[in-house]
């Protein structure tokens, strides 16, 4: 059989432990087979990551900008025990975090639906699209810990050399102090990727933070939003007859559990870290759903939104069989294919990525699971098998 062709690399994105071993299943039975990857391939696996200092996914991040497509595996982002672990040099940042402040672009994940996969939440009957903010909070921190008493402040020096103060806090005793940021730019680029991201699926756009507590910090972002909605987008969402509005975030996930779904939710950093994997998991599971870094300019990284599933690694380093999900790393392939076909007016890569996607959830929906959907699948008159890792790819090769 002739194997799909195209012409710009998309760049191909290692990582680590169970997903990695996953990867290489993937592209061996169900990529491969049918087409000929073309890609710029950069390992960032932990063990590279401390070999190169890290400087690996800065390249990565380059080259995504580069050529406007990526595919990335699920990496480790290192904590004291993994340090220990691996015997790094440091503590090493988190790559997402690396390339998505490289790129300044917005992640939107959204839960993968399958017939006989019943949400936790019955009333979920349409996706729910997280738009998490890729740049700034936590993840771009500044930590100080100290064991005995010590006074915190937060000091500003503008460019004209003009400081501001304000008291963070008089610890009496041990502490840890902590400052975010974020940037106007960015805050911006994240509202306009949100409601054209609305525009593009016919979607209502709900922007939730806490500016009740956080007036200046949160209150940054609800009133940026607001401004850049009415001059640029209120005509175009009333023309498209869809809607875009604030609520706090606490009034927001009590309203988004009653929903029917059908909505983009766009939520800070750290929030949209916490509420994916929220909105995820009540939908079936971390490995049912898609995700996508859109940066302004247009380019794209797909991902799973999982993490590198330790304990199935280790049960695999000790020669055992896994039933690991590998439904959103084939998604995330099959992102970019598609991403790089529509680019390249590649109808039959294109078709191919479709193909794929509609082959995992016959599987599923036919009852070929793997062990995390069993529990929640439900169809009358099949009865549900739980494959091995490799076994359950096989299974989706068979319905290509």
């Amino acid at each position: 059989m002739t194997r799909i062709t195209y012409n710009a690399p998309i760049v191909e994105m290692q990582g680590d432990e169970m997903t990695r071993i996953l990867w290489d299943y993937i592209k061996e039975i169900l990529i491969e087979p049918y087409v000929e990857l073309n890609v710029d391939y950069y390992d960032l696996g932990l063990i590279n990551r401390d070999k190169t200092d890290d400087s690996v996914t800065v390249k990565a991040a380059e080259a995504i900008k580069k050529y406007g497509v990526g595919v990335k595996c699920a990496t480790i982002t290192p904590n004291e025990q993994r340090v220990k672990e691996y015997s790094l040099k440091k503590m090493w940042l988190s790559p997402n975090a690396t390339i998505r402040a490289a790129l300044d672009g917005t992640v939107f994940r959204a839960p993968i639906i399958c017939e006989g996969i019943t949400p936790y939440i019955p009333t979920w009957t349409k996706p729910i699209t997280i738009a998490r903010h890729a740049y700034g909070d936590v993840y771009k921190n500044c930590e100080i810990a100290t064991d005995s008493g010590a006074k915190a402040e937060l000091v500003v020096t503008n460019v004209n050399g003009k400081k501001t103060t304000g008291l963070i806090a008089n610890a009496d005793g041990a502490a840890v102090f902590q400052g975010i940021h974020n940037t106007d730019k960015s805050i911006i680029s994240f509202a306009r990727a949100c409601f054209n991201y609305a525009l593009s699926t016919s979607q209502d756009v709900w922007f939730a933070t806490k500016d009740t507590i956080s007036k200046t910090y949160d209150g940054r972002f609800k009133n940026l939003f607001a401004e850049i909605f009415e001059k640029e987008y209120a005509n175009k969402f009333s023309r498209a007859g869809i809607n875009y509005e604030y609520t706090l975030i606490d009034d927001s996930v009590a309203r988004v559990i009653k929903s029917n779904g059908g909505f983009i939710w766009a939520l800070k950093n750290y929030d949209g870290d916490v509420m994916s994997d929220m909105v995820a998991t009540a939908y079936g599971s971390l490995a049912m759903m898609t995700s996508v870094l859109v940066s302004p300019d247009g380019k794209f990284e797909y991902e799973a939104a999982h993490g590198t599933v330790t304990r199935h690694y280790y049960k695999h380093l000790k020669g055992e069989e896994t039933s690991t999900n590998p439904v959103a790393t084939i998604f995330a392939w099959t992102g970019a294919l598609g991403k790089r076909g529509e680019l390249e007016g590649n109808g039959e890569l294109c078709a191919f990525a479709k193909r794929l996607e509609a082959a995992c959830l016959k599987a599923i929906s036919g009852g070929f699971l793997t062990g995390d959907l069993v529990s929640l699948f439900r169809r009358d008159g099949i009865e549900p098998r739980v494959l091995e890792s490799r076994e359950f790819l096989l299974k989706i090769a068979e319905f290509m």
